[in-house]
């Protein structure tokens, strides 16, 4: 065992069965981080009594466990980018945890911290979903209990599509160009010019674009008849695409096939590495 102090702090850090364990005690006392390190050895110890494979995941990181599954997801699964988006999250906030540390409070805190970052309830629940899953056997005792305290999922709004009159569409249209949001234009495009919902244009990434070819490829969709489905490009929305190209070029420097059309960032885009956490239609 090595204890060292850091801002006044002892630390812990030891190995168990060739995984580093590196923590904090939150405590100034050397006695009190010596007990607090034994403690954390005997914790270890009771979360690998189980079967060997069980044992050697509960004490693995997350973000290796998360690492695993998705290399298996696409090769089983066409549709990936939700799950990458999602588990995403999940490994920013959680990655670097050991399986064995993620109980019923942190998923609670999880939820509580994605609610800070303005991401909808929706998204937080499938989030949780696949996190639970990476979680594998204690994943299923989290989420039994979390549904008996009826605290497993939040409640989602549910949003019934409006059809707008031409009159209403060419008013958002005079609206978008006075926003402030660089992505308002280009998502109001594609929604009125080729029908994508939502979801589907937060996702969306420069590989999607074939503008030699004229036509947009929607990836994960809500229904399996629309995911991959070919959209032609418009005038208007070729248009609008080459605005956002140039605005974006001038950002980030780059437009590459893997980025987002429609990065991250509030009030301003600042990761294009991120899918947007918000709507694309929010001014």
């Amino acid at each position: 065992m090595a204890l060292f102090r850091r801002n006044n702090v002892w630390w812990y850090d030891f190995s168990f069965r060739n995984q580093r364990i590196r923590e904090s005690t939150h405590s100034r006392s050397k006695t009190v981080a010596r007990e607090a390190e034994q403690q954390r050895r005997r914790d270890l110890e009771r979360g690998i009594h189980n079967i060997t494979e069980v044992q050697q995941n509960r004490i693995r990181a997350l973000a290796d466990i998360a690492e695993q599954y998705l290399a298996d997801y696409r090769l089983r699964y066409r549709g990936v980018t939700f799950a990458e988006y999602a588990i995403g999250h999940v490994v920013r906030l959680l990655g670097d945890k050991l399986v064995v540390d993620i109980d019923d409070a942190a998923v609670l805190q999880y939820q509580t911290d994605r609610l800070k970052e303005s991401a909808a309830p929706k998204s937080i629940n499938e989030e949780v979903r696949f996190l639970l899953t990476l979680l594998g056997d204690s994943g299923d005792l989290i989420r039994a209990r979390l549904r008996k305290k009826k605290k497993l999922k939040l409640p989602a709004r549910r949003k019934i599509g409006k059809a707008y009159e031409p009159e209403e569409t060419q008013r958002l249209r005079d609206r978008s160009k006075d926003s402030r949001s660089p992505h308002i234009r280009l998502a109001l495009a594609l929604a009125i010019n080729a029908g994508m919902r939502d979801a589907e244009i937060k996702a969306l990434k420069w590989s999607q674009i074939h503008l030699d070819k004229r036509f947009v490829q929607v990836g994960e969709s809500k229904t399996p008849a629309g995911e991959g489905r070919t959209i032609p490009i418009n005038s208007v929305l070729y248009e609008a695409i080459l605005d956002h190209r140039a605005w974006y070029f001038k950002k980030f420097k780059a437009i590459q096939p893997e980025l987002y059309v429609f990065p991250y960032g509030k009030p301003y885009p600042k990761d294009p590495t991120r899918q947007n956490a918000v709507s694309t239609l929010s001014a």
